[in-house]
């Protein structure tokens, strides 16, 4: 018998023996049922809030507040889905953590830290580590969490699919290609929602307005979604610099008086524009430099956008006052998928 002692690594400290202790459900086989019914419970709780979530995103009006404490008032329908999801995320997290501390295999390993890369033999052994522990979790014999857990995650992102079928009107419902414009409906100032009249206007100005009606149909509403495509600028010209418009006849221009109305959103990327230069007639969008010559008809003479900026044919009522001729005649804003010449008005550029 060798009377060598084996070497000892003075700077590696030495594991000491660890007593493992048991777990209530690795002895009691009344616990382990009701743990693992815990964890399904938490899967359900999961499932059915999600469930709800959706429930209170279609049954909640949008225009309803809720208070609550510090926060104050805030939207029901987003307190009421958030919370509920929050919540169903909540769950899964809390059913995975009592699934691994109570169910899955207890055991006290001790290793000594390698300084340098694992040998091959090492890494095989890793790998085969994470296979064995696939199958001690259980996850194939429990077949009450396996299927609560794959409930759970399968309605988990049914809100997503909901709220991304919400998120903007549909293209066939004809909200992208119309405005709340049409005949009749004067122009009034952004903000103060005074009539405009002609000689309001100074020659080469450039005014913000809005339909008379978008207060009303805003506080019926309670978005911002028509003022969005609703809003226009008002620029003066001098008549024999205007260069070309959009439609109209020469006894009936779009204009009235060398006053132009065009849609203040970009035809590129949507964001709202009023940097005007007066003396060259143009219009430059403040985010990617799209540049519009609005006494060409709303030219693009410069950067990304590709269409025109939409011109709204105007005239004065009986007091005098700018109102509008029609709709837009084609859609506003950046293009879409959906969109193309049949989109433009059902009257002809002759006819207005």
């Amino acid at each position: 018998m060798s009377n060598e002692h084996p070497v000892i690594d003075p700077l590696r400290p030495q594991a000491a023996p660890v007593a493992h202790e048991w777990r209530t459900t690795d002895v009691d086989p009344r616990a382990e049922r009701r743990a693992e019914l815990q964890i399904a419970g938490f899967f359900g709780a999961s499932a059915l809030l999600v469930l709800l979530s959706v429930v209170f995103y279609v049954a909640t009006p949008i225009t309803d507040f809720i208070a609550l404490p510090v926060l104050g008032d805030v939207n029901a329908s987003n307190a009421l889905v958030g919370t509920c999801w929050g919540l169903a995320i909540f769950f899964i997290g809390i059913g995975a953590i009592h699934w691994a501390k109570k169910l899955m295999p207890d055991v006290e390993v001790v290793e000594d830290r390698h300084e340098m890369r694992s040998s091959d033999e090492d890494r095989d052994d890793v790998a085969r580590i994470f296979e064995v522990g696939a199958a001690e979790s259980g996850l194939g014999s429990r077949k009450i969490i396996r299927r609560s857990l794959l409930g759970a995650m399968a309605l988990f992102p049914l809100p997503l699919v909901v709220l991304l079928r919400d998120l903007g009107p549909s293209p066939s419902s004809g909200a992208l290609t119309r405005t709340i414009w049409k005949d009749g409906v004067r122009l009034v100032t952004d903000v103060t929602y005074e009539p405009i009249k002609p000689d309001d206007i100074p020659l080469g100005g450039l005014v913000n307005a809005v339909p008379e009606n978008l207060r009303q149909i805003e506080e019926e509403q309670g978005t911002l979604n028509e003022r969005a495509k609703a809003v226009i600028i008002l620029v003066k010209i001098a008549p024999d610099q205007i260069v070309g418009q959009q439609g109209g006849t020469p006894s009936a221009p779009w204009d009235y008086n060398g006053v132009l109305a065009y849609s203040k959103v970009c035809t590129h990327m949507g964001c709202p524009i009023s940097l005007y230069e007066k003396r060259t007639h143009h219009l430059l969008c403040p985010c990617h430099q799209s540049t519009f010559d609005l006494a060409d008809a709303g030219r693009v003479v410069f950067g990304p956008a590709a269409r025109n900026m939409p011109q709204l044919p105007i005239t004065v009522d009986a007091e005098g006052y700018l109102v509008a001729r029609s709709d837009f005649q084609e859609p506003v804003g950046p293009s879409f998928w959906e969109r193309d010449s049949k989109d433009i008005g059902d009257q002809g550029e002759g006819d207005l």
